[in-house]
């Protein structure tokens, strides 16, 4: 026969147990992840806490190519949390974690993903941390929206990819991974994810599973979906703005940004120079901008081509201009874009989106879309585009951005926040 006391603990065990199954429970990290190094306290920097550099052991991953001439390797901070190497593996992340990760008030954590040439250190945390100009202005803020979110009680986290133009289906699967730490870390059933930019095509691509024929499919741990900037239709600027493009690009007329061309050859101050190393389909033994490829979709139906521009015909659909030479839109669209696949896939009901578009292309230093309505680089009709989304939570343009702003904006910061309260 039990005692009164007995009786008391049989309750008290059962109580824990249903309350217990109602929790999420924490878990130990995937096992085909590995944990190679942290940095924390003044080694972390740019008002991170801590700073994780994980390597996804999934037979799949592999060595991307780089640009020889150095413009794309690791640079920075980022080149000490890659333990010195300029040119990491694929299969390696940096996992970034804010002040307040483990005591904010809110019960969903977040997880940034950066864009294109970028990194989780000047995209969220220190928007002038690359200098003048860097963050789309003539002058750049300190702290951006990592800190903003920090401070009103959100656990925050983001991904670092070791190539800044990689293969938006390797990095989706690296989304995957983060997620899988974080709500282990938190013992949290679900993330939310904010992607900027090319950071959109590796989120979006996760929960809707989109994947190499090794990945991993969507595990159901997202609970929202936020894109800034996104190109959920896909952007054409590169070869609609060609001339003005090579120019920042060819290292004959003094080009060094980290950005494909959409020329093969090339006249510059009187020398007729090969590039296929800056090209965005494979080409000859080179794909260094698998990521870029990827984005394209064509807008010359919606919104023409710029006449203005030196070659513009040839450029955009292919052929031997005057100084330039090239092999079209449509030959990179075909060689890989993502757009249509993304789309027909289509991003779960149980996902809702919530879509961001800068108006204003006024970013300093580049050529700025200028066919039709934009934030400099994307159209607003590419970054609101909702086909495929199975359930639309909101849309919004912040008139007052341009691209590189939506990272720190303070509106476009505010309608971030009040997207994932």
């Amino acid at each position: 026969m039990r005692t009164r006391g007995g009786w008391i603990l049989a309750v008290v065990l059962a109580l824990v147990s249903v309350f217990a199954g109602a929790l999420p429970a924490s878990a130990a990290p995937p096992a085909y992840l590995k944990l190679e190094a942290t940095y924390g306290g003044a080694a972390a920097g740019n008002g991170w806490e801590q700073v994780e550099r994980y390597l996804d052991t999934t037979s799949g991953f592999r060595q991307e190519q780089y640009p020889p001439d150095g413009r794309g390797d690791q640079d920075g901070r980022r080149l000490t949390y890659f333990g010195g190497v300029k040119q990491p593996y694929s299969g390696r992340f940096l996992l970034y974690s804010a002040p307040g990760w483990n005591t904010g008030a809110r019960q969903v954590p977040v997880l940034l993903v950066h864009g294109a040439n970028d990194n989780p250190d000047r995209a969220w945390a220190n928007p002038g941390e690359s200098g003048g100009y860097g963050c789309g202005a003539l002058s750049c803020p300190g702290t951006g929206l990592m800190q903003y979110l920090s401070a009103r009680g959100h656990r925050v986290f983001a991904i670092g990819f070791a190539h800044k133009q990689g293969d938006n289906l390797m990095q989706a699967q690296e989304v995957g991974d983060a997620v899988a730490l974080i709500r282990a870390r938190l013992g949290v059933p679900q993330v939310d994810l904010v992607g900027w930019s090319k950071g959109e095509m590796s989120t979006r691509a996760y929960v809707s599973s989109v994947k190499p024929s090794w990945g991993r499919a969507y595990a159901g741990d997202v609970r929202r979906l936020v894109t800034l900037g996104g190109p959920n239709g896909g952007y054409d600027y590169p070869y609609a703005h060609g001339w003005a493009h090579d120019l920042s690009i060819w290292p004959e007329c003094g080009g060094k940004i980290n950005a494909p061309s959409p020329h093969l050859r090339m006249t510059c101050y009187g020398t007729y120079t090969t590039h296929p190393e800056y090209a965005f389909a494979p080409t000859g033994g080179y794909d260094d901008y698998p990521g870029q490829r990827q984005m394209l979709a064509r807008f010359d139906a919606v919104y023409g081509i710029d006449q203005s521009q030196q070659d513009w015909y040839t450029t955009y659909y292919g052929g031997q201009g005057l100084y330039t030479y090239g092999t079209g839109i449509q030959s990179a669209v075909d060689a890989g874009s993502l757009i249509a696949p993304l789309r027909q896939a289509g991003v779960p009901a149980s996902v809702p989106a919530y879509l961001l578009a800068g108006g204003t292309p006024s970013i300093v230093g580049i050529f700025n879309e200028n066919r039709g309505p934009s934030d400099g680089v994307v159209f607003v009709s590419s970054a609101l585009d909702t086909t495929g989304i199975g359930t639309v939570g909101g849309t919004a343009l912040i008139a007052t951005a341009n691209h590189l702003e939506l990272g720190w904006n303070a509106a476009a910061c505010a309608q971030v926040e009040s997207w994932l309260t």
